[in-house]
C-alpha cells in the first residue's frame, strides 16, 4: 500500500473520530453553556385538588457534582408540582417518575422497579406541573424522582410524606 494512500486513510479516520468526539462533547456541554430559561408554571384550580403528599429533592450522591437536585415537590390528586425552588443539574433526557419504592438513593435502586413516567422534564429550574394518569393509586408511590433516560442515571430523588388533613 503506498504511503500517501495510507496517510490519507489515517487522516480521514482521524477526522471522523475527531468529529464524532467533538459532537458528543457538544451534546454533553450544550445544556451547561446554553441552559433553557427557568420554568414558571403555576397550578390551576383543577390542579389544586386535594394535596396528597410533599417532599424535597436531595443530592443523592454528594461525591457526584453533576447529578444533583434540590427543591420541593407537592403531589395533588391529579398533579405532581415541582415548586419554584426546584433545580437540577442540566443534562439530556431527564424525566419525572412516580416510583413505588421509598428511599431511592442510587441508580441501582431502580433495577426491576415499575414506575409511572410523568413526562420529560421541561426545565432544569423553576415550577412545573405534570399530570398524573387516571387510575394511579398515589398511596403506592412514596417517591418522585428525576431520572436520566439516556444514561439510566438517578439525578435526584424526593421521598414523599403524606400531607396533613385540611391542607
Amino acid at each position: 500500500m503506498p504511503r500517501l494512500f495510507r496517510d490519507a486513510i489515517v487522516f480521514f479516520v482521524g477526522g471522523l473520530l475527531g468529529t464524532a468526539f467533538g459532537v458528543a462533547l457538544g451534546f454533553f456541554f450544550f445544556p451547561y453553556v446554553f441552559p433553557p430559561p427557568p420554568a414558571m408554571e403555576s397550578l390551576t384550580e383543577a390542579d389544586r385538588s386535594r394535596l396528597v403528599a410533599t417532599g424535597t429533592f436531595i443530592h443523592a450522591n454528594p461525591s457526584d457534582p453533576v447529578h444533583y437536585g434540590r427543591g420541593k415537590v407537592s403531589v395533588y390528586e391529579r398533579t405532581v408540582f415541582l415548586e419554584p425552588d426546584f433545580e437540577v443539574g442540566p443534562g439530556p433526557a431527564f424525566h419525572v417518575y412516580l416510583v413505588p419504592k421509598a428511599s431511592i438513593r442510587a441508580s441501582a435502586d431502580m433495577k426491576d422497579v415499575m414506575f409511572v413516567d410523568l413526562g420529560r422534564l421541561r426545565a432544569f429550574k423553576g415550577s412545573q406541573r405534570y399530570a398524573i394518569p387516571d387510575g394511579v393509586d398515589l398511596a403506592k408511590y412514596p417517591s418522585v424522582i428525576i431520572w436520566c433516560e439516556r444514561f439510566s442515571v438517578l439525578i435526584s430523588p424526593a421521598d414523599l410524606k403524606a400531607a396533613q388533613a385540611g391542607k
